[in-house]
């Protein structure tokens, strides 16, 4: 648990020494804010569901970028060597990296206080849903970060790693809603996309819900992937 506290607090500290951590949390931080004064006009409800939507669309390309060092700068820089011989192993290297890349992720959400805080000032809001809301950002949040730090282990190239995690959760946010409504696939498969819709299981948490079906499902993806990450970074170890 130490080493992979370790790792995880050398992650943080590497990526806000990072210029494009610092352009992440800035271009988070200005689209969101556009996003929610889009929705922000007298006589709209207090609420920030629209925001949700938008905010889970924009973490698509903004999370790999995040993610995208991993191990792929281990790898450029050679010093995954170093941490391969460490006492540690390739669990709590994975968990290392994922945690560190989630904390700095959280860092992205508190621009939303701000936004909570003037609702507060010109309405009355539903803390409910934003609470949930903002629970489900995480969850969303660590399984693109599981994928992307994954993605990370099979390349040392960290644009390599960008484009991929950004395709693949891409399609698990947008390209499986546009294939669940083809009409001409077979309802077992469309059935499929409904439910790897990242959309479809965030809608709940946007809507005030917390369903235990959306959490096995954000808690066991995200586990899959980490899964993932330890099994391509031991077949790296047996090269």
């Amino acid at each position: 648990m130490n080493q992979t506290l370790t790792i995880a607090k050398r992650e943080v500290t590497a990526l806000f020494y990072s210029p494009i951590a610092y352009l992440v949390l800035a271009v988070f931080a200005l689209v969101a804010s556009l996003l929610f004064v889009g929705g922000f006009f007298p006589g709209a409800p207090a609420t920030m569901r629209d925001s949700f939507g938008g905010f889970v669309f924009l973490m698509v390309f903004l999370v790999p970028a995040i993610s995208m060092r991993g191990l792929a700068e281990e790898f450029n820089a050679g010093s995954i060597e170093m941490l391969m011989t460490a006492p540690v192993s390739d669990t709590q290297v994975i968990l290392g990296k994922w945690l560190g890349a989630f904390c700095f992720f959280c860092t992205l959400l508190v621009p939303m206080l701000v936004h909570v805080i003037l609702l507060e000032f010109y309405g009355q809001p539903e803390y409910g849903p934003i609470f949930t809301g903002l629970v489900g950002l995480l969850f969303v949040g660590g399984l693109y970060l599981a994928i992307g730090i994954f993605i990370s282990t099979l390349t040392s190239s960290q644009l390599i790693a960008f484009l991929i995690t950004v395709l693949i959760t891409g399609f698990l946010t947008i390209g499986v809603t546009l294939l669940g409504r083809v009409e001409m696939l077979p309802v077992w498969l469309r059935d499929g996309m409904f439910y790897v819709n990242i959309n479809q299981q965030f809608g709940a948490f946007a809507k005030g819900l917390i369903d235990v079906r959306n959490l096995v499902f954000f808690l066991s993806a995200t586990a899959l992937f980490l899964f993932f990450g330890v099994v391509a970074l031991q077949s790296r170890r047996w090269r």
